[in-house]
């Protein structure tokens, strides 16, 4: 059988993933991601799609992103050497906002390393809050 190219790893270890929408190019983004990066990504994926029942994918950018269905957008995350940055849209708007600020004063950021917990009751509140907040279109 015909061997399947493996995605071109960028920087950071981010899998070089063509742009599509549904959770097909995202799981693609997720199963080329390096070793801890991979599994980080499924648990940010099976995070998201528990508390967002129904969110939208796609992946733009080589970067896997969700939304609530009406073209916008209300986190992304990408791989970065050491770290996974975890971006809110909105997140200026959450209570507390996520650590990390952006050159867009809406935007915020978690940086998630190796070996850090994905699923806990902080990322389960912002990611609530995040899907009821004004997406971004992209």
């Amino acid at each position: 059988p015909p061997m399947t190219q493996t995605p071109k790893l960028l920087a950071g270890g981010n899998p070089q993933i063509a742009k599509g929408y549904g959770d097909e190019p995202v799981q693609a983004w997720i199963a080329a991601a390096p070793g801890w990066k991979s599994t980080m990504g499924a648990e940010i994926d099976a995070v998201v799609t528990r508390l967002a029942p129904g969110v939208s994918k796609a992946v733009k950018w080589n970067t896997p992103l969700y939304g609530v269905g009406d073209g916008t957008w209300f986190l992304s995350f990408h791989a970065m050497t050491k770290y996974i940055k975890v971006a809110f849209f909105a997140g200026a708007e959450l209570d507390p906002p996520p650590p990390v600020g952006s050159k867009q004063p809406r935007v915020r950021y978690l940086h998630l390393h190796e070996g850090e917990a994905v699923d806990t009751p902080q990322l389960a509140a912002w990611i609530n809050r995040a899907v009821t907040l004004p997406g971004e279109k992209m």
